[in-house]
C-alpha cells in the first residue's frame, strides 16, 4: 500500500506565528476550534503546512524566507488561478482564503482545501517508490492530466488576461537568464554556453494554452486503487498563458532516465530513473498522440528545460548560502546546477534529448 503524503513537525527556521493565525482564523471561518501547525517538508520553494481545526483539515502556502524573485511566489497568483479553475478542472485542491496581510504570519499566504492522495518524490526511500506494474499507470495518467491542462478554453476559464502570450518564448528565455544571474554564486562553463545558445536559436513560432510550468511527478497527487489517477495538480504559482512546449520543456528537464548518468540520477529530481519508465522521446511521443499538437523543435525546449531548472536550483542555493535558510538539504545544490549545465551541453552538442552522455 503506497503512503498517503504526511507532514510533521515544522521546522525550527519556518516557524510561523499560530496565535496569530489562530484569531485570524477564527474571525474568516467562524471556527473556534484550536489550531494545530504542522509542515509537508519536501518542497523545495514556497513552504506548504498542515493546518488541523477540530475537523477541519486546510493547507497554507507561502513564499520561501528570504526569496527575491517575488513573482516566482506569488501567491495572490496561484490564488487567482485555483479560483478560476474551480468548476472547470476538478484536480485541484479547492481555494479558501487569501491574505495580502503580512501582520499575521509575516508575509501573504493563501489556505486551501486538504486533498488526500500519494505523491511520488525522486528523494523518498526506495520502499515508497512505485512498482514496476504501476509505472505504465502512472506515466498514463501524468501524460493525459498535462494534455487536459493544455486543452482547457482560456476565454470560458476567464484567464484570457492572465498571461502575454506575445513573444512568450523570447521573455522566457531572457528572464531566466536574468533571474539565473540575479542569483548566480559561481561561473558554470556549461551553463554560459547553454545561455548563448538559447539566445540565438529561439523558435519564430508558438501557440498558447494555459500551461502550469512546472509539471512534474511530486506536483501530482494520485489515487492509487483499481485504477490509477491523478487526484490533484499542486503549486500553480508559474503557470499562465504561454507555449505548451515550454511546459513540456520543463517536464523534460526533470525527466532524468536511468540512461542518464548515475551523478545525474543523483540529483534525485524525479523518480522517472526508475526501471521502466519511458524515455524522454518516448514522453514527447506520448505527449503528441494525446494532445494532438506537433512536437518539433524539442531540442530547444528541453535545453530551456534544463536551463530554467539550474535557474530554480541556483536560487534555492543562493538562499542557503545567504543564511535564510537552514535547510540542509540544499548544502550542495551548486553541484547540480553544474551537472545541469554540462547535460544542456550534451544535448546541443549530439543534437538529441536521449543517451547524452
Amino acid at each position: 500500500m503506497y503512503k498517503v503524503d504526511q507532514a510533521i513537525d515544522v521546522r525550527q527556521d519556518e516557524l510561523i506565528n499560530v496565535i496569530s493565525l489562530q484569531e485570524y482564523l477564527h474571525k474568516k471561518l467562524n471556527n473556534n476550534s484550536m489550531l494545530e501547525l504542522l509542515q509537508f517538508p519536501s518542497g523545495y520553494s514556497n513552504l506548504t503546512y498542515l493546518l488541523k481545526m477540530g475537523n477541519q483539515n486546510m493547507v497554507l502556502r507561502r513564499p520561501p524566507h528570504g526569496a527575491n524573485i517575488k513573482s516566482g511566489h506569488d501567491m495572490r497568483r496561484e490564488f487567482k488561478i485555483l479560483s478560476a479553475l474551480t468548476g472547470h478542472f476538478n484536480k485541484i485542491p479547492l481555494p479558501i482564503i487569501f491574505c495580502d496581510d503580512k501582520s499575521i504570519i509575516g508575509d501573504e499566504f493563501y489556505i486551501m482545501e486538504k486533498v488526500n492522495g500519494t505523491i511520488f518524490r525522486g528523494s523518498q526511500p526506495q520502499s515508497d517508490l512505485p512498482k514496476p506494474e504501476l509505472i505504465p499507470k502512472l506515466v498514463n495518467s501524468f501524460v493525459y492530466t498535462f494534455s487536459e491542462i493544455h486543452s482547457l478554453k482560456v476565454q470560458e476559464i476567464g484567464l484570457q488576461d492572465f498571461g502575454k502570450p506575445e513573444d512568450y518564448v523570447i521573455r522566457q528565455v531572457k528572464g531566466w537568464i536574468k533571474r539565473y544571474n540575479n542569483a548566480k554564486t559561481h561561473d558554470f562553463d556549461g551553463l554560459d554556453k547553454t545561455i548563448q545558445w538559447l539566445s540565438k536559436n529561439i523558435p519564430n513560432n508558438s501557440e498558447a494554452c494555459l500551461i502550469h510550468n512546472d509539471f512534474k511527478f511530486d506536483n501530482l497527487m494520485f489515487e492509487i486503487g483499481d485504477k490509477v489517477k491523478v487526484n490533484a495538480v499542486l503549486d500553480w504559482e508559474m503557470a499562465t498563458i504561454g507555449d505548451p512546449l515550454m511546459d513540456l520543456g520543463t517536464s523534460l528537464g526533470y525527466w532524468i532516465h536511468e540512461t542518464d548518468p548515475e551523478m545525474i540520477q543523483e540529483l534525485k529530481l524525479n523518480i522517472t530513473c526508475l526501471k521502466g519508465t519511458p524515455s524522454r522521446e518516448e514522453l514527447v511521443h506520448l505527449y503528441g498522440e494525446n494532445s494532438g499538437r506537433s512536437v518539433q523543435n524539442i531540442l530547444f525546449y528541453f535545453v530551456f528545460g534544463l536551463f530554467k531548472i539550474a535557474g530554480i536550483v541556483q536560487q534555492i542555493y543562493y538562499r542557503y548560502q545567504k543564511g535564510f535558510t537552514k535547510d540542509q538539504r540544499f548544502k550542495e545544490l551548486d553541484k547540480g546546477v553544474e551537472l545541469l549545465g554540462v547535460m544542456a551541453c550534451q544535448a546541443i552538442q549530439k543534437r538529441k534529448i536521449d543517451y547524452l552522455f
